[in-house]
This record gives C-alpha cells, sequence and structure tokens, in this order.
C-alpha cells in the first residue's frame, strides 16, 4: 500500500488525472487504464471512481465508444485518435474495478469499450488469411500496402479476460493471433518497438523504431503477466539483459541484442527485468528492487506493474 501511495502522490491529480511528468504533463489512455488497475489492486474506491470520471469526461470524446489517446493541460485532447492498448487496458481495469467494488457501470462501460475493440480495431493479417491483428489505432496504421503494428499493444491475459467476460470470442483470438506472430519474430531476435505486416510477412515499420526499446519492453511484461514465460519474446529478452550484468539496463537494444543504445538506472526497468529473469529461476530469487516514487513517470508505473503481474502470477 505504501508504494501506491508513493505512486499516487507523484502521478495521480485528486481529480482523478495521471500525469507524465516527463511529457509537459500529458496525460494518455494508457495512463489512465494503468492508474485504474492500480488502484484496484490496492483496493482503492475513490481513486478508481475519480480515475474514471476524468477518463470518461476528457477521454471518451470519440464519436465511437474509443478513447481519445492524449490530453495535453491547457489544450485539452490533443489527439482524437486512440490507442489500443489504452482501450484494451482501460476496458479491462474497468472490468477488474466493476468485479472489485462491484461498479454495475464500470462493467456495463467495459463491455461498450470491448465491443468497439471488436468492430473497429481487428485487422485482417496480410500474411496469413484468418488471422487477425490489433491495430494501433483507428485511423492511420493500414493500407494497400500492409498493417502497422505495435507488439507491446499485446496483452493476453486482458483480451481473453474481455472475451470471456463479454462473449467476444475474436478478442482471445486476436491475442493468439499476435502471440503467434511475436514468437515468429522472437525466434532471431528481440521484438521491436514497431513492425508491419504485409503479404509477404512482418519487415521493421518505416518511420518508426525498429529497435527494442521503450515500447516492446512492455512485450515480456505482458507476457509473463499472462503467464507466457515460455514465449520465444521472453527468452530473447531475458537472454539480452541478463548479459548486461547488475548495472544500469539496457532500455534501447538493437534487435540482435548487441548493440545497448540506450540504458538507464530506473528501478522500474530493473523491475520489469527481475520479472523475467524469474521466469528463468524462481520469484524468491530474483526480487524486484524497491520502490521510488522519484524515477520518471514511465519507470516508475511499469514497476508498479510489475508488482501487479508477481501478484496475479501468485508471487507474492
Amino acid at each position: 500500500m505504501a508504494d501506491w501511495q508513493a505512486w499516487s502522490r507523484a502521478f495521480l491529480r485528486p481529480e482523478g488525472r495521471v500525469v507524465d511528468v516527463e511529457q509537459d504533463g500529458a496525460s494518455h489512455s494508457e495512463g489512465q487504464a494503468y492508474g485504474l488497475l492500480l488502484a484496484t489492486w490496492h483496493g482503492d474506491r475513490d481513486a478508481a471512481r475519480r480515475i474514471v470520471a476524468w477518463t470518461e469526461a476528457h477521454l471518451a470524446v470519440r464519436q465511437d465508444p474509443l478513447l481519445a489517446w492524449r490530453w495535453m493541460p491547457g489544450a485539452g485532447v490533443a489527439d482524437y485518435n486512440n490507442a489500443s492498448d489504452g482501450d484494451v487496458l482501460y476496458a479491462w481495469a474497468l472490468l477488474r474495478a466493476a468485479r472489485t467494488f462491484g461498479e454495475e457501470e464500470f462493467a456495463r462501460r467495459a463491455r461498450e469499450v470491448a465491443g468497439a475493440v471488436v468492430t473497429i480495431l481487428l485487422a485482417t493479417d496480410p500474411s496469413r488469411p484468418g488471422r487477425t491483428l490489433l491495430l494501433p489505432g483507428a485511423e492511420r496504421f493500414r493500407d494497400a500496402g500492409g498493417v502497422i503494428v505495435n507488439p507491446s499493444y499485446l496483452m493476453p491475459l486482458a483480451l481473453h479476460d474481455l472475451g470471456a467476460a463479454f462473449a467476444h470470442p475474436e478478442l482471445p483470438a486476436v491475442a493468439e493471433a499476435m502471440a503467434d506472430l511475436l514468437a515468429g519474430i522472437a525466434t532471431d531476435g528481440l521484438v521491436p518497438d514497431w513492425i508491419e505486416v504485409t503479404s509477404e510477412g512482418w519487415r521493421p515499420a518505416q518511420g518508426f523504431s525498429a529497435d527494442f526499446g521503450y515500447e516492446a519492453i512492455r512485450v515480456p511484461l505482458y507476457l509473463v503477466w499472462s503467464g507466457r514465460a515460455g514465449h520465444p519474446a521472453v527468452t530473447a529478452a531475458r537472454t539480452a539483459w541478463a548479459a548486461r550484468g547488475d548495472g544500469p539496463l539496457p532500455v534501447r537494444l538493437s534487435r540482435d541484442g548487441r548493440t545497448v543504445l540506450e540504458e538507464s538506472a530506473a528501478p522500474g526497468y530493473r523491475a520489469v527485468a527481475a520479472l523475467v529473469a524469474a521466469t528463468g529461476a524462481s520469484p524468491a530469487e530474483v526480487p524486484a528492487p524497491p520502490f521510488d516514487a522519484a524515477q520518471p513517470y514511465y519507470p516508475a508505473t511499469i514497476h508498479m506493474l510489475a508488482g501487479l503481474a508477481r501478484h496475479d502470477r501468485g508471487w507474492g
């Protein structure tokens, strides 16, 4: 509970807005979802209600049930396109909050968002007819040449849970299709931040990061959280991080894992690496580093999420 209180003081405003201090105080749909997941885990019903109220008032402004992905102080919504990870995680967080707190309206809204993910955000995989992919957003990510995909938007546990709760078999199906796609990518390297899938297979997405970086660091986090410790993307990340020892963690690596492009001493990144390392040993052998609210928003938040993943896996 002390970690939740520290995170809340640093990043959650009284009105329920989760703030990315390092990005000029921006708020994002995935940040609101993260906050709701964490508030629910810690039994903070008041915070959960405030987070949902702010999100609904400021991001639920599209002409469909999805959320605008970015809001800026003094300007409001800065981009009306959605981000599918924010929508999936927000629906899942609402569902978990509804179960924990008995909030029927949360469940109703979760159903609405999950349905919109099915009808708006799924696309046919050009490389394998019959398989679907999760679009990063409703607009701008597909054309005649292929489909842009962000691998870190795959959270199998959330998609399976939402699919079972609301009778949407398309959601588990896309989770399995995406997991299979990432397994193929990880057989010869780390999963990159962004890819493009065409009729010929996958390739780096032009104009996007092709490294294993700040986005892709969530891939092994979500897979381990989902009980998929044996997935090749988890193995690739575990191997790459283990090779670098106990110093600052590489947070940007070339896809072959040989070149460190950026590293960080923030304990949140090390917490994700410890979670991943525990899949090759045992959770007791690889404990998480202590939480530090003085670290920037992003590593602080994934630090907390790694703790929630350990809790959900029954690792204490």
